[in-house]
């Protein structure tokens, strides 16, 4: 018998249980558990883990395909994989081979605690401190938001440098080492299921070769490992929720009808007009992010250009096309039923989620100048 694709895989998942569990997960606040749990049975958390410690060995691509597809049912989950993934991106090449294994098979969920208080959208220069004890290091922290907070097993932990020159240091944390402290539950305007919390550490003690890469070298492996991995990942997020809202909405102009005189809502030129912007701005985003993925894959010259735009574009598009949907709805768009309301507040969060799409547009007007970007 043949073995499903990782599309038909994640088609599944998305629909049997990803589905069925997005309205719980936004309503309550609730953490996509049993969707991580079928996503780590199914081989899709260790995707992109090597085939030597028993991963898919699989790149960039098709875990943007992966974290696209479950945008378009539950934009919690989406992010959750997407900083998995993000995470997992320095912990292959620089983590501990037991981590990497059980990452791998499925048992291991990771993610980023890169955003601090103090250090506001530049997370690549954290305030946090780490200092020599012993054979240990100390760590203390005050992360302002982290991705499945509670959940995760571990922490790609940012902090200034030891004794060497540099912004900043990573290192793997795992969640249960004591002085890490969660700071409560989230209750936001969207992404309520993705368990992002502020997390503490006070005197955490790791031991010193949980760094990952060299002292000092943190901001390297953010612009070669992490930024491309969330960004394009983050664009990936933005397309999925772009793509429902723009389904969801067409599909409610062209079956509601106005009882008087018999005519659908998309027989008005001004609501077909709203729903080909919509149609047209999804697939432009998909398209500069398809792009961004073929710049990656042959190192093409303009690739950081393309990493930088694709979450910028993408994360305003959203924004733009769920704005829309609401519109094209009318009142029934602030109701559950419509469909587009919970996209709608999901896509605001990349707009402000670091890097911001400010510092973004900061960057790429520096490239198009001639200046250094960073």
């Amino acid at each position: 018998m043949t073995s499903p694709s990782l599309q038909e895989t994640i088609d599944t998942i998305a629909t049997e249980i990803v589905a069925p569990a997005a309205v719980h997960v936004d309503r309550t606040g609730a953490f996509p558990a049993a969707a991580v749990a079928a996503l780590g049975k199914a081989g899709l958390l260790g995707l992109t883990s090597a085939e030597e410690v028993g991963g898919r060995g699989r790149g960039l691509r098709d875990a943007a395909l992966v974290v696209e597809r479950l945008a378009r049912e539950c934009g919690s989950t989406a992010m959750v994989v997407c900083m998995h993934y993000s995470a997992v991106a320095v912990i292959e090449p620089h983590g501990p081979a037991a981590t990497r294994r059980e990452i791998a098979a499925g048992r291991h969920l990771t993610t980023l605690a890169f955003s601090e208080v103090g250090s506001r959208g530049q997370f690549w220069a954290p305030v946090s401190t780490a200092t020599a004890d012993g054979d240990h290091v100390r760590l203390d922290a005050r992360k302002s938001f982290v991705t499945s907070a509670g959940h995760a097993d571990s922490y790609v932990w940012s902090s200034r440098p030891v004794a060497a020159d540099g912004p900043s240091t990573l290192w793997l944390v795992p969640r249960q080492t004591p002085g890490v402290q969660i700071a409560g539950g989230f209750d936001g305007l969207g992404l309520r299921g993705n368990d992002s919390c502020a997390v503490a550490g006070e005197a955490v003690r790791v031991p010193a070769d949980a760094r990952l890469g060299d002292d000092g070298a943190g901001f390297t492996l953010m612009l070669e490992k992490v930024l491309p991995t969330f960004n394009v990942l983050s664009a990936a997020v933005s397309v999925g929720l772009m793509e429902t809202a723009t389904t969801r909405a067409a599909a409610h102009a062209g079956g509601t009808t106005f009882e008087h005189t018999r005519t659908a809502i998309a027989d008005l030129p001004t609501v077909r007009a709203y729903i080909a912007r919509m149609r047209i701005m999804t697939d432009m985003a998909r398209a500069l992010l398809g792009d961004t993925l073929d710049a990656l894959e042959r190192g093409r010259p303009d690739a950081l250009l393309r990493v930088l735009e694709s979450k910028a574009a993408a994360g305003e598009a959203a924004a733009e096309v769920t704005e829309l949907a609401m519109r094209v709805c009318g009142g029934a768009a602030f109701r559950k039923d419509a469909g587009v309301e919970r996209p709608f507040r999901d896509a605001r969060a990349a707009q402000v989620m670091a890097p911001t799409t400010d510092v973004l547009y900061d960057f790429i007007g520096k490239a198009a100048c001639g200046l250094p970007v960073f």
